[in-house]
């Protein structure tokens, strides 16, 4: 069925036909009868995994950036997913940056976005999140700074979050990796960093925060930037990581969108996104579970990343190139 609409969606600009799909995705998880179809069509065998203090139904998660303020949260988990990670949010509306910001690369099967964490603010995104009643599923909720909040101050607003969200989600999310938010990546660096985690690390021990806490780590990180990141992870007790957010580079891209500026997610990011796993995995030695996303397209690419020691995956732009019975493929094929 996804063939045959495919085209049709792809004539649209990018970020109208993610709004119509989203929409569509809205209005049918209204209706319980199509709700229940939805399942049907798209249900994927058990295959549990334990992770982060969790059972997830299948290792097949949904990356954050595709429902952003929790519109379809039940819709998209009836596309087969064991988790659905929302966001990114932000403790305050902003609108993200100017539009046109989200660019197909069909010959490249990638996308380019300079989204800017677009967002209705926490308080919209915490009542949908407590509409959406579930059980069958794991949420996980990425928070982000917002713009004009200095990274002096970044620590604020996660906490903030954080506060709100931990009785709401399974588990939290802390983007410090995003490449469309002017400075943001900066917190990735050791002091900026330990500064964040500590103050992360305090709250949760004076509020009793029980969730599990993962950072998101970018793709363009040097190995020294990458052995520092990891290392404060794992000193200020942190549940996960998750590698990898959007990529600035643009190598091995053809399309003439190549010179937009943006974060590039699908295939050509699956090369090194597997290479961080790799490192990722060797630093981390089994310590935190690790989630995998960047440049997953296929079941065979969802199988090699669990192999090479990830605990979970996550797709976003795979979903875009590939349509919604991919959940269910790469699940059948583990």
């Amino acid at each position: 069925m996804y063939s045959f609409f495919r085209p049709l969606l792809f004539r649209l600009e990018s970020e109208t036909a993610h709004a119509l799909t989203l929409h569509a995705l809205r209005r049918l998880q209204s209706i319980p009868p199509a709700l229940w179809l939805l399942e049907q069509i798209y249900k994927a065998p058990a295959k549990p995994v334990q992770a982060l203090g969790l059972t997830f139904k299948n290792p097949i998660g949904l990356a954050a950036g595709y429902d952003k303020d929790g519109l379809a949260i039940r819709g998209l988990a009836a596309l087969g997913f064991g988790h659905i990670e929302i966001g990114t949010v932000t403790p305050r509306p902003q609108p993200g940056n100017p539009k046109p910001r989200l660019f197909r690369l069909v010959e490249d099967e990638a996308v380019i976005n300079r989204m800017g964490f677009p967002s209705r603010g926490a308080e919209f995104v915490a009542s949908r999140v407590f509409r959406s009643a579930r059980n069958d599923f794991i949420l996980g909720v990425n928070l982000g700074k917002n713009k004009e909040t200095p990274l002096e101050e970044a620590a604020a607003d996660y906490v903030q979050l954080m506060r709100l969200f931990a009785p709401l989600a399974d588990y939290l999310t802390i983007n410090i990796s995003s490449p469309n938010t002017v400075g943001l990546r900066r917190l990735q660096g050791r002091e900026l960093l330990e500064n964040l985690l500590s103050q992360i690390t305090l709250e949760r021990h004076t509020w009793n925060l029980k969730r599990p806490i993962l950072v998101k780590i970018s793709p363009d990180l040097t190995d020294d930037e990458l052995d520092d990141a990891i290392g404060v992870i794992l000193d200020k007790g942190m549940d996960g990581v998750i590698a990898t957010n959007t990529t600035l580079s643009r190598e091995g891209v053809r399309s003439k969108y190549q010179r937009e500026a943006g974060g590039l997610s699908g295939s050509p990011l699956g090369v090194r996104s597997e290479a961080v796993l790799r490192r990722v995995v060797k630093l981390t030695g089994g310590k935190i579970p690790i989630v995998s996303v960047g440049g997953i397209m296929n079941p065979e690419d969802a199988k090699k990343r669990l192999a090479l020691g990830a605990s979970l995956v996550q797709v976003y732009t795979g979903l875009v190139y590939g349509g919604p019975a991919l959940v269910r493929e790469m699940v059948r094929a583990l």
